[in-house]
């Protein structure tokens, strides 16, 4: 749930699946010292050639080996999703060294994977008893794979027949400044709202449960729909993709615009007037929506 309610056990600690995980991205990101250990140069993806395809290759195999190794079966499932994530991270490293054609979704590359990895990661220290493969959010919906599709298809196309449209470092510059703006965002979010934030929206009050007024939710009733509303557009800024970039809008708003509307007749029927003062006072964070409408 995003709007709210935090309290309950103890949270902050790195449990086994936590360590496992980060231990494993890093794994993954290791990909980024292979120009060092090649002596070949920082933009190794941009024209690898055979030794370092071949390298690559190995590099995963390798890191696979040695997740089967390490973890038993229920932590290989955690660990292999997130040295995937730490792989596609450091490709994007690899990308965006140089002067590559490909450095602008290096940068994506990096901006996307650390999202998908952190909300894993601080789900694990914020809510360890709601964690689960999910955390990543990497089936997050068909809608959302499908879009994250969408995204690459254009840069492709666009790439090839509008070569120049893909390298406007300023206007790159400004996605890249966006995504960490709403990745933050979102972050300081989950962690204000703390163990009680959860990916799905919850039905049943808990007795520990306190309406979280503070921090960014001081800013926003809604501040981990204002991040990731910010960083989905500025994805598609910093690809210069000018069809999804005005699709990422619409669809993203009008998703949090119905998804906001729903959270809050909850929010409303577990703390009642508490909530509605806090919503008077407080915007929703995103433009022109208001959240459910209330008659009085």
């Amino acid at each position: 749930m995003a709007a709210a309610a935090a309290a309950g056990p103890r949270r902050g600690r790195l449990g086994r699946e936590a360590r496992a995980s980060l231990a494993a991205f890093l794994l993954g990101a290791s990909v980024a010292a292979l120009p060092v250990a090649l002596g070949s140069p920082p933009a190794l993806l941009a024209a690898p050639g055979l030794r370092g395809r071949l390298a690559l290759a190995l590099h995963v195999a390798g890191v696979n080996a040695a997740l089967l190794l390490l973890y038993p079966r229920p932590l290989y499932k955690i660990a292999v999703r997130a040295c995937f994530l730490g792989f596609a991270f450091g490709c994007g490293l690899l990308l965006s060294a140089g002067r590559s054609a490909w450095r602008h979704f290096g940068w994506y590359m990096c901006s996307l994977s650390l999202f998908h990895y952190s909300e894993y990661l601080v789900t694990a220290i914020n809510n360890p008893r709601s964690l689960s493969l999910d955390s990543f959010l990497l089936n997050h919906s068909f809608e959302y794979n499908l879009a994250a599709l969408s995204s690459w298809v254009e840069f492709t196309l666009e790439k090839l027949l509008f070569p120049e449209l893909k390298q406007i470092t300023w206007l790159s510059t400004v996605g890249l400044l966006m995504v960490i703006f709403g990745d933050c965002l979102r972050k300081a979010a989950m962690l204000t709202a703390g163990s009680n934030f959860n990916h799905i929206v919850q039905n049943e009050k808990s007795d520990t449960h306190t309406l979280v007024t503070s921090g960014v939710y001081g800013w926003f009733r809604h501040p981990s729909y204002v991040g990731w509303f910010y960083w989905s557009i500025g994805t598609q800024v910093l690809l210069c993709n000018p069809i999804c970039v005005v699709g990422y809008a619409l669809a993203s708003w009008r998703f949090f615009r119905e998804r906001i509307e729903e959270e809050e007749i909850t929010l409303i029927h577990f703390f009642g007037e508490e909530y509605l003062e806090y919503k008077r006072k407080v915007p929703s964070g995103l433009p022109f929506i208001k959240g459910v409408k209330v008659e009085l």
